[in-house]
């Protein structure tokens, strides 16, 4: 993906490569490329939050008795990271329709920056938000329970994809954040993942996503400011 390079745009910013076909590839190869990389991202990233909660199943499986419980914790898992792959084929299709827009009407191109301190600063903002607690508090009751109707594998395929839905509308903001600053930016992925991981391990009185907003809102206020200059 570091290869793909970048193409500059109206208004002195860089269009990243992973949103366009280049170097004669095609559409279903860059798609495919995408998806790949957000794949192996969303794993890395969501796989330290996610861990406990599939070692709290397979726990609550075994002891109800199912034979082989961490088979069942590994359909939990796939189908979780099912729906973060449909996720990603959403954000690259909007991605991509997005870059198309930008080069073929460069007065829409020249907005790129406004666009990206908005969305930084909305993502921040939004930790602040009633909405935002509601997800965490269900994110860290909603830990798939297993019983003998749970021990069917639909069951424990449903339960990981209801999972992975909760996650994802959670961590609507700091992807946002990742998204805006660069998918293959590592530092910011590090930075992404320790947050999603502590707002799911903390208790609710450690207050870590508005902290997290702070440090979402402010980059985006400044973002703003230089794109409006």
């Amino acid at each position: 993906m570091e290869t793909m390079g970048a193409v500059p745009m109206a208004g002195g910013w860089l269009l990243s490569g992973i949103w366009l076909p280049l170097c004669g590839q095609s559409w279903l190869d860059t798609a495919t490329c995408f998806l790949g990389m957000w794949f192996v991202m969303t794993v890395a990233m969501m796989l330290p939050s996610l861990t406990p909660v599939l070692w709290r199943y397979r726990g609550t499986v075994f002891a109800a008795g199912t034979s082989r419980p961490g088979c069942f914790a590994a359909l939990v898992g796939t189908s979780y990271f099912a729906v973060w792959t449909g996720l990603g084929l959403l954000v690259f299709l909007t991605g991509a329709a997005l870059a198309q827009a930008a080069i073929l009407w460069p007065a829409l191109g020249r907005l790129g920056p406004i666009a990206g301190g908005l969305l930084v600063l909305i993502a921040g903002v939004a930790q602040f938000s009633r909405w935002k607690a509601q997800l965490l508090a269900s994110c860290r009751v909603a830990s798939p329970q297993a019983s003998h109707a749970w021990s069917a594998p639909l069951s424990a395929l449903r339960a990981g994809a209801l999972l992975g839905l909760r996650c994802c509308a959670s961590c609507i903001g700091p992807m946002a954040v990742l998204i805006a600053g660069g998918v293959m930016d590592l530092p910011l992925m590090i930075g992404v993942t320790i947050a999603v991981t502590a707002e799911r391990l903390l208790p609710a009185k450690a207050r870590t996503a508005e902290a997290t907003g702070v440090f979402m809102a402010a980059p985006g206020l400044l973002l703003l400011a230089q794109a409006l200059r």
